[in-house]
């Protein structure tokens, strides 16, 4: 480790202390004296979400909830911006991150600065006004007597220095262009400005469109850059990159910047020297170039730039000065760099303004150009004072394209060991001819944010893998399936008008007890003796067919497994005429539900009674114990039915619903007040080809429940010219069930509604696949302002979540065996972190309720402990596995994203050939 000026010891270990990163030297001859690593993203005290869309973001300001997260934030931590389904914006006026705190700007989301002048005025109300004096803007963020502060993350802050200022006709920028004309001072705010502080880390972070500087170093002693991208148009005047001024020990590492000005300006101005900068492994674009100046009249020494590639800069490597504010610039180094389309590859000028007056004459010496090279042509500038002041330059192997015009003047130069002094008169140097290949690497295009598709289509030939034959032809354990084709379009269900009649229900006839019934259940307690019979017997008879009479038979309807499959149907075209109905909620106690319930079951066979006796001494039913028609009968079909949880149908009663002793309340507590629970209209459990022909599934939450009978286990519903309304998590499970030609309706009476919620296996090929379908709406007032979700993948089970912090000092949530959570730390299983959800919409109709541009939300908020991002697909799944440190390889067992998903496996979320209103 090289020996620290006792001061930068000093501030070395209490960024260490603070825990904040400190960059290790890429180079042996960097010339920032700090031994760095790659900066690490620090742990988060905060997490605020987003409350605004991109084209919401200029409706409100989000300035005190930030500037508050980040007063009370620890040193050491950061305050994560986070966006929040298809709200990804902030907007804010001035803010000041504290000594010790970061400020992390997550993948999705983007900070955008106000562009209200009014906010950034020192007071005297010239923000945004051209006049004789500038710098009357505050910036947008200041980080001033800091030590150990930072911004971080992959997302955005975007200055918006082309939108027009609030109460004006220009822009930022139109404000600075006319400023030019008029030859006077341009009154806008600086992006960000850092002060006298120490140990300062920007790391990945994408600054854009910054109104004027984008960042300002001054008196800093230790700042990292290091994977940061600047990103404003090159016509944005005064729009530097980044500026380190009578700062020392600098690092811009592994950076991406095109601008309006230079690119990098490194300046000695008025508080002292620069000294101490290393730029390493970077690329410039549309600017000025890498400069220094033209403020050196207190003096820039010690700065190395390596491996660096400018394409299309105005100037390349720049040293600008003049007597107004010349200094000394020296021991400056530049290695390994790569220029084209310049206009001035090489630009060393000491007379920046030519009518500038003063007696700070600019030094340029011992500056030392090596294995630099210009494939294009442009000028070379290498001019010093006057002969008494006479640059001192080296050039080693330095190769210049041909046709490139020379401004040589008063220069000591060597050339490859070749001493030349350039008089007032001076003539061309003889440089090599540049080899394009050593540099074809090095240009490499600017890395555009990457938007996440949130509405991924098919293409033509996957759509194919999307046919009822297809998806329906196998069942098994996933990833082992066997080959078992159905194709239940050809079934007697559908193209049969006659259907047999075994069993009658008729609420309306007498019952005999054998084929003449009173109600569902009871016949098909009687259907279910009757298969074990026909079975025993070797019977021909391949199915039980019961026909219900129009009605509406209140009461539940649980199918157990049978020997022989039944057939649930009405020879009433309109569905809503037959109608199965109860009213059960996941917070009713077991014992209201036994006492409801407990008589519709007291005569029924041993298999029917396992399935009450399984829900009746739980504390609360739950969402599994809300089924009004519970199917666990393999091949199952119903034709003409509508099966209604009625729970809050006609109105929210609370006396009825949720007595005070019958609502989850224990003695001395408050009754629970419901509003709306998870209630199931129709559960199919673990059953395998299970059919359904024009029926209607009514309810609200959970109305329609699809259950493999084991984890990662196939089994197939289909639904056809069927009806299936509610407003929260309304289809989900973990089955594979198509819908075909049917109509799936969102309810509004919530502000947030989704249609399904899968919880398929990673493994298994299909989860939900809907084709020919229409997702219609209520009309209502909710549906209307378009923000409904086509789904979100259900976290089943998680007890936390490994793909965010949340709001609780010291969180954790680590792979393990089993799922738990004991504040603030939580483990979460292989098992858990499998069921992905997969949904594929087809050759449908969506309408307007839908949000168009983010249809597929995440499974609830970042900060919240049950979060999990939307995951389109295996790479989703994979990327984001590695990136929370769970390593898919060593931790998980899988070989490959391909080996663990392929084909249709490897698709979760998707739509193909859909019309939305």
């Amino acid at each position: 480790m090289k020996c620290l000026p006792k001061k930068f010891k000093y501030s070395l270990l209490s960024a260490v202390s603070l825990g904040i990163s400190i960059l290790v030297a890429t180079s042996a001859s960097a010339q920032d004296s700090r031994n760095v690593i790659e900066p690490r993203i620090p742990t988060v005290c905060t997490i605020l979400t987003a409350s605004q869309t991109q084209a919401e973001h200029s409706k409100a300001s989000d300035t005190q909830r930030i500037q508050s997260a980040l007063d009370s934030c620890p040193q050491g931590q950061a305050v994560q911006l986070a966006a929040n389904n298809e709200k990804d914006s902030f907007q804010s006026g001035p803010l000041r991150i504290p000594s010790g705190v970061s400020l992390l700007v997550d993948r999705d989301a983007t900070l955008y600065a106000s562009n209200d002048a009014a906010l950034y005025d020192k007071g005297n109300q010239t923000c945004g006004v051209n006049a004789e004096k500038g710098r009357s803007c505050k910036p947008f963020i200041t980080i001033e007597n800091a030590r150990g502060s930072g911004i971080y993350g992959s997302g955005v802050i975007d200055g918006q220095g082309g939108q027009t200022v609030v109460g004006k006709t220009e822009s930022w920028w139109q404000m600075a262009r006319r400023a030019q004309k008029e030859k006077n001072e341009h009154n806008v705010p600086r992006f960000i400005e850092v002060i006298r502080s120490e140990d300062i880390t920007f790391y990945q972070i994408t600054l854009r469109n910054s109104p004027n500087f984008h960042v300002t170093l001054n008196r800093v002693d230790g700042f990292t850059a290091w994977g940061v991208k600047i990103d404003t148009p090159s016509d944005a005047r005064n729009t530097d990159g980044i500026d380190p001024i009578s700062s020392r020990n600098i690092t811009i590492a592994h950076s991406y910047i095109r601008t309006g000005d230079d690119n990098i300006a490194i300046k000695g101005g008025n508080n002292g020297a620069t000294e101490n900068v290393s730029v390493l492994h970077n690329h410039f674009y549309s600017g000025h170039g890498m400069s220094i100046g033209s403020e050196t009249n207190s003096g820039v020494r010690s700065i190395l730039v390596k491996d660096l590639s400018l394409d299309g800069t105005t100037s390349g490597l720049r040293i600008k000065s003049d007597v107004s504010r010349g200094g000394l610039v020296e021991q400056v180094r530049y290695e390994d760099v790569c220029i084209r389309n310049s206009k001035r590859p090489i630009d060393l000028d000491t007379r920046y303004d030519k009518n500038a007056v003063g007696n700070k004459i600019p030094q340029y010496r011992d500056i030392v150009f090596e294995r630099v090279s210009s494939l294009t042509p442009g000028q070379i500038i290498v001019r010093g004072y006057n002969v008494a002041y006479p640059l001192a330059v080296q050039f080693k192997q330095v190769a210049v394209a041909a046709q490139s015009p020379q401004t040589l003047q008063f220069a000591n130069v060597e050339l490859d060991q070749q001493k030349i002094a350039l008089a007032e008169a001076a003539t061309e140097l003889r440089w090599m001819a540049p080899a394009s290949a050593e540099c074809q690497a090095k240009f490499v295009a600017f890395p555009e944010k990457t938007s996440v598709n949130f509405r991924p289509q098919l293409s033509a030939e996957q759509a194919k893998y999307y046919s009822i034959e297809q998806v329906l032809r196998t069942t098994g354990a996933a990833g082992k399936e066997v080959i078992d084709p159905w194709n239940p379009l050809s079934d007697d269900l559908v193209i049969n008008s006659n259907l047999p009649v075994d069993y009658v229900v008729d609420a309306n006839a007498v019952a005999d007890g054998k084929t003449q019934f009173a109600t569902v259940q009871a016949a098909i307690n009687q259907a279910l003796l009757d298969g074990r019979k026909f079975v025993a017997e070797k019977s021909s008879k391949r199915r039980l067919y019961i026909l219900v009479k129009p009605g509406t038979y209140n009461e539940l309807m649980y199918v157990p497994e049978t020997a022989l499959p039944i057939t649930l149907y009405s020879n009433e075209s309109d569905a809503r005429k037959t109608k199965i109905s109860a009213s059960v909620h996941a917070a009713l106690l077991g014992s209201v539900y036994t006492e409801r319930f407990g008589p519709q079951f007291a005569k029924a066979d041993s298999a029917i009674q396992a399935m009450f006796q399984s829900l009746k001494d739980r504390p609360v039913v739950g969402t599994s114990g809300t089924g009004i028609a519970w199917i666990k009968g393999d091949g199952f079909q119903a034709k003409n039915i509508t099966f209604e949880n009625a729970y809050n149908k006609d109105k929210v009663d609370l006396k009825a619903e949720c007595p005070n002793t019958s609502c989850g309340t224990t003695a001395g507590t408050a009754p629970v007040v419901v509003v709306q629970h998870q209630a199931v209209a129709l559960m199919v459990d673990g059953a395998d080809k299970v059919q359904f022909e024009n029926i209607r599934v009514h309810g609200f939450q959970d109305t329609l429940f699809l259950k493999s009978r084991a984890i990662a286990h196939t089994s197939r519903s289909f639904f056809h010219r069927s009806y299936v309304e509610g407003n929260v998590d309304f289809i989900f499970g973990d089955t594979t069930a198509y819908f075909y030609r049917s109509e799936i309706k969102s309810l509004g009476d919530r502000t947030t509604s989704y249609v399904t919620a899968p919880n398929t296996n990673v493994k298994t090929p299909y989860g939900f696949v809907f084709n020919e379908c229409n997702f219609t709406h209520d009309g209502s007032a909710n549906a209307l302002a378009g923000k409904f979700y086509l789904g979100r993948q259900w976290f089943h089970t998680q007890k936390c979540t490994p793909y965010a912090g949340i709001n609780v000092p010291g969180y954790s949530c680590t792979l393990a065996e089993t799922d738990g959570y004991q504040a603030p730390r939580g483990t979460i299983s292989k098992n858990v972190l499998e069921t992905v959800g997969k949904s594929v919409i087809l050759n449908s109709k969506i309408g307007a309720h839908i949000q168009k541009e983010h249809p597929w939300a995440d499974w609830n908020r970042k900060s919240v402990l049950a979060f999990r991002p939307a995951q389109f697909a295996i790479a989703d799944y994979w990327r984001n596995l590695s990136e929370v440190g769970i390593d898919p390889i060593k931790q998980l067992g899988y070989s490959s994203p391909e080996q663990l998903a392929s084909g249709s496996a490897a698709i979760f979320l998707a739509e193909f050939n859909n019309t939305q209103e």
